[in-house]
């Protein structure tokens, strides 16, 4: 009789660089544009309202517009020109490399739809190190995504979570720690280098690099930070 998985599962956000953020934005932007026959200043605040009333500007575009949202995704996400703006990350792949997952799971958690989340950890040179993905997925409606409490439900069963309390976490929006911090999953904050400080944070936990993970959550690593105190940091996801 095959024996239970009683790890606790350590989810990561699949980030964009910001040289990805500003592009998709432009797209974004260029798609309210052309399928609502807005101006520029105008696509660009619906765009907003939609992204800080959803989470998702998609998710505002298929409630207020009937927009079909795997046309959507082929024309904003999938139309990234991706591989000449991410490319492998050796020193990210050794950090997760050295997480202990006899200790821990590994589990994808992104608001992108799936083919965006698998191209972008291909490029990174990391996608055989995680045990599965949580997407919003565009096929199913009304779609959820975070930081709605259904998505973070999602997210657990799919990932096999026997708790909130085995469920760790890192992203870089305030909103989403927030969020998952108050159902009980340990969070850690992601905040860029040139990011000030919020004004309350988000989480236990607030961190400018993933390598800061070790320092955090040393029984999930099979190295401590002492070990590796001179060496360089991997950017995040």
């Amino acid at each position: 009789m095959e024996k239970p998985d009683l790890r606790p599962i350590f989810f990561f956000d699949i980030d964009n660089c910001k040289k990805v953020h500003d592009l998709m934005s432009v797209l974004i932007n260029r798609y309210f544009e052309t399928h609502l026959s807005l101006s520029a200043a105008d696509a660009d605040m619906l765009h907003m309202k939609y992204y800080k009333d959803y989470g998702l500007a998609i998710s505002g575009l298929v409630v207020h517009h009937k927009v079909d949202p795997l046309e959507y995704n082929r024309e904003v996400d999938d139309a990234l020109p991706l591989d000449g703006l991410i490319t492998p990350n050796p020193k990210l792949r050794e950090l997760l490399e050295d997480i202990d997952t006899s200790k821990v799971k590994l589990w994808l958690f992104t608001n992108a739809y799936i083919t965006h989340g698998q191209r972008v950890v291909k490029l990174l040179g990391i996608e055989d190190l995680f045990e599965g993905i949580t997407f919003c997925d565009y096929r199913k409606l009304p779609f959820i995504c975070k930081p709605h409490p259904q998505m973070y439900d999602k997210a657990e069963r799919e990932a096999g979570a026997r708790s909130s309390e085995d469920c760790y976490f890192v992203d870089d929006s305030h909103l989403n720690c927030v969020h998952a911090q108050a159902r009980g999953w340990t969070t850690a904050h992601l905040l860029e280098h040139d990011m000030p400080e919020p004004p309350e944070r988000a989480s236990k936990y607030q961190i400018r690099d993933l390598e800061s993970l070790r320092s955090i959550f040393p029984r999930f690593f099979k190295s401590t930070s002492a070990d590796r105190a001179d060496q360089p940091k991997p950017s995040q996801l």
